[in-house]
């Protein structure tokens, strides 16, 4: 099978390099002679049809920047079945051929199940500050995540010894 067009679509919560992943996607396919689509606001751009063709002036003065410029959301309506084939029509009426998805672990769980439920052709590329994907021994967004707390520690750290006082420090993720 040629691919002549791909999407690619962050989901679930955002990590440092998710641009810079998104970036690489690009140019890459744009070197490859491959057009490539970006969905914004995750799954649920996938449901509700929001994509555009991008170029490599879209991710121009993207891979210093944190989040995610294509966006990112939770999509109820991706979890049912109906949800993804509407994803599934949106993706064919575009005449794209892959999906890359670039998230976390519920993410990823998404795509895979969307990939048995289709046949689409998904590649999953992990992303999350926890590093709780099963499978892997690391993921974008990790290391600037734990080096970014440590940080923040080190300061707080100085300022509590200081006051003589103690501070509790709370940090998100699961594990």
């Amino acid at each position: 099978m040629s691919v002549e067009n791909i999407a690619v679509l962050t989901s679930g919560t955002d990590a440092p390099g998710m641009n810079a992943a998104i970036r690489a996607v690009v140019r890459i396919a744009i070197n490859n002679n491959v057009r490539i689509w970006g969905v914004y606001d995750g799954y649920r751009g996938l449901v509700d049809d929001n994509m555009e063709e991008l170029t490599s002036i879209s991710v121009a003065d993207i891979i210093q920047r944190g989040g995610t410029f294509l966006g990112t959301s939770f999509c109820k309506r991706f979890r049912t079945k109906e949800g993804r084939q509407l994803a599934y029509e949106n993706l064919k009426k575009h005449n794209i051929d892959a999906l890359i998805v670039i998230g976390g672990d519920g993410s990823l769980r998404g795509a895979e199940e969307f990939e048995r439920e289709t046949g689409f052709s998904v590649i999953g590329i992990p992303a999350t500050i926890e590093n709780d994907i099963w499978g892997t021994d690391y993921a974008i967004g990790t290391d600037t995540a734990v080096n970014t707390i440590l940080q923040a520690i080190n300061e707080i750290r100085d300022t509590a010894k200081a006051h003589r006082r103690t501070f509790i420090i709370e940090v998100m993720g699961n594990k």
